[in-house]
């Protein structure tokens, strides 16, 4: 799987997703994901897979258990297992639902 086709699978699920952050505000549920980290596993001086860690980002208004559900099913869908993360942001009253992902060979 490449970015971009992790891009497409999650727009999909329906809600409005951007790289990083949103330029104009967007009224909840919405999706960011943006890349965290490699973690390659390397041999002999050369990188043999690449291991591409992401963070997808789900906020919403409410504790919003269906659509959570949404973005865990399609992260099964496409053989992506996760970590899955929760915080309330005070400022912007929102909740935010971090999945970590890896993305092999992408």
């Amino acid at each position: 799987m490449t970015q971009v086709e992790l891009f497409q699978a999650l727009k999909s699920v329906g809600y409005p997703i951007a790289y990083g952050s949103f330029t104009d505000p967007v009224t909840p549920p919405f999706i960011t994901y943006q890349f965290v980290n490699s973690n390659d596993l390397i041999a002999d001086n050369t990188n043999y897979v690449s291991i591409e860690n992401f963070q997808v980002e789900l906020y919403t208004a409410k504790k919003d258990l269906t659509t959570e559900q949404k973005i865990q099913d399609k992260l099964k869908e496409l053989g992506l297992p996760y970590r899955k993360f929760e915080a309330y942001i005070d400022e912007e009253k929102l909740y935010q639902i971090v999945y970590e992902i890896q993305i092999l060979g992408g």
